[in-house]
Formats: structure tokens, sequence, C-alpha cells
């Protein structure tokens, strides 16, 4: 019984390193963002520095993951929470990546004026790290409907980044000045739609973890 206790407490211990790097991938995505809407070189900074810390908790909780695998030997059922886990974090790095990749385009565009105000992107910025907040929810509490849910926001992600795509167009139609700008927003608006894919994986995940069905969303 000791042996179990030390196990579930070691789980607990990886649940709360998930949800921490959950909380700063979320915030890495906004920041990125306001990076952008401000053209503030120094938040972008801090973001690409963010990253990299990033990149070093998801190692941490994977070699604590191979730990629990290879010393405890798991039954079935919390195979599956830390095989979960494994997939988590992957997309949650993933996620920073993409929010590293906005920092850039804010680097990139230091010394211009913004070709029109940013409207719909941080709308998507908002729509990506409520559905993050509630996957990470949707995780602590093995709530198989809320990450389901997941599924119809990505869709409202998808629906603002065609609206973004068919308003720059216009735009860089009208007026070729604004093209090598207006392709550099295409992509932060693509890179939160990629993040917006990678939550709808973790409430798969969720799923799996829960049910050991696969359920694929973003098809």
């Amino acid at each position: 019984m000791t042996t179990r206790r030390g196990f579930q407490e070691q789980l607990a211990d990886l649940q709360h390193e998930i949800l921490r790097m959950g909380t700063l991938v979320e915030e890495t995505i906004d920041r990125a963002v306001r990076s952008l809407r401000d053209l503030d070189a120094d938040l972008a900074r801090q973001v690409m520095a963010e990253d990299d810390r990033i990149d070093q908790l998801m190692l941490e909780i994977e070699r604590q993951c191979l730990e629990l695998i290879a010393l405890q030997q798991p039954l079935a059922g919390d195979l599956r929470v830390i095989g979960t886990a494994l997939k988590i974090i992957t997309d949650l790095e993933r996620m920073a990546d993409h929010a590293h990749n906005i920092a850039r385009t804010t680097l990139r565009l230091q010394g211009e004026q913004l070709v029109k105000p940013l409207v719909d992107i941080p709308r998507m910025a908002e729509l990506v790290m409520a559905m993050t907040r509630d996957a990470l929810q949707a995780y602590v509490k093995r709530d198989t409907g809320l990450a389901a849910a997941l599924d119809e926001r990505d869709n409202e992600v998808d629906n603002l980044y065609r609206r973004v795509f068919d308003e720059l167009e216009e735009l860089m139609k009208k007026d070729p000045g604004t093209i090598r700008q207006g392709l550099q927003l295409l992509l932060v608006a693509r890179d939160l739609e990629r993040v917006a894919d990678h939550v709808t994986n973790l409430g798969e995940w969720v799923i799996y973890m829960v049910t050991g069905e696969r359920r694929v969303m973003n098809d």
C-alpha cells in the first residue's frame, strides 16, 4: 500500500508539472500576440527566452514519465495516464514554438507601422488561450465532455483565420506596398490556427486517457 500511495503521489506531481507547463504556454501565447500588437521588441525577446524554458520543462517531465514506467511498472490504466502525459507535453511544446514564431515576426516588423489595426488576430489568441485553459481543466477533471467541446471551438478559430486571410488578401491586392507585412501577418494567423489544432489534440488525449478510445478531431 505504501508503494502504491507513493506512485499516486508521483502521478499527482506529474499532473502538477504538466499544468505548470500549460500555464506557461498560455502566458507565452498572450505575450507573443501583445508583442506584435504593440510592436514591443523587449516583450518579443521575453517570449523567445520563455520558449527555451518550456523546452527544458518538457524534457524534465519526459524524464519523470520514463522513470515512472521503468521503476513502477504501471498497470494499463496508469500506463495510459503516463503515455497521455508524454503526448500532451509534445503538443504544448509545439504550441510554444508557434508563439516563438509570432515573437520573431514582431522583431522582423521593428521600425514599421502595422498596415491595419490588429483585431481578429488578438481574437484568435483569446480563443486559443481559453481553449488551452479548458483543455487543462479537462485533463485535471478527466472531463471528456469538456475535451470533446474543443472541436467546435477549433472551428471558430478556423473561421477567424479565413476572415483574416480574406481581409489581408484584399488589402494586398489594393496596395502592393502592404504585401511584405501582409504575408507576415498571415503567417501569424496561421500559427494561431495551428495552436488551436494542437489544443484539440490535447482534448483527444484526455478522451483517450479516460476511455482508452481514440477520438479524432480536426478531420
